[in-house]
């Protein structure tokens, strides 16, 4: 059973261990953290956020952030989601965004939980999808310049 727990420092060797090429360092931070790849000085950035780690019987299965995207404190949005690469497929990804999306409406009252993920990563937009979050519709596309491409993110929510 996936459990979450708050990120702690010792955790960040792992998580980190997990990008092995920068297309998917990319693919889960959109360059915010910075260049791939990245120091723990330059992942402690994530301190400053809501920051989980997803553990079971086995050890740390996955990590993500929750942050208060603008003024309105009703909303809250999950990012920097990465699920150990050994447990893809498996369901993890799924079991810790639901036990995430406990804390965002249980915990912490949100009324909103979105999320941003690019075109080009299908297997994290179906799991988003599996859970019960809604393609958000709009007008402006944000995209982002990555390794001399142009991404797509789409953008997603889910109400309770």
């Amino acid at each position: 059973m996936v459990r979450l727990r708050p990120f702690k420092d010792e955790d960040a060797d792992i998580i980190l261990s997990w990008c092995n090429n920068e297309e998917d360092f990319y693919k889960w931070t959109a360059g915010v953290l910075g260049t791939y790849p990245i120091t723990r000085k330059e992942f402690d950035f994530v301190k400053s956020l809501i920051p989980f780690t997803a553990f079971d019987e086995s050890g740390i299965v996955g990590f993500f952030t929750l942050r208060n995207p603008g003024k309105s404190v009703n909303e809250l949005r999950f990012g920097f989601v990465i699920v150990d690469p050994q447990k893809r497929g498996k369901g993890y990804g799924k079991a810790m965004i639901r036990q995430g999306l406990k804390f965002a409406f249980q915990i912490y009252g949100a009324r909103r939980v979105s999320l941003g993920v690019f075109e080009n990563n299908p297997s994290a937009y179906h799991c988003y999808k599996a859970v019960g979050f809604q393609d958000m519709i709009s007008n402006h596309v944000e995209t982002y310049c990555v390794m001399n491409e142009e991404w797509k993110c789409l953008e997603l929510s889910m109400e309770p």
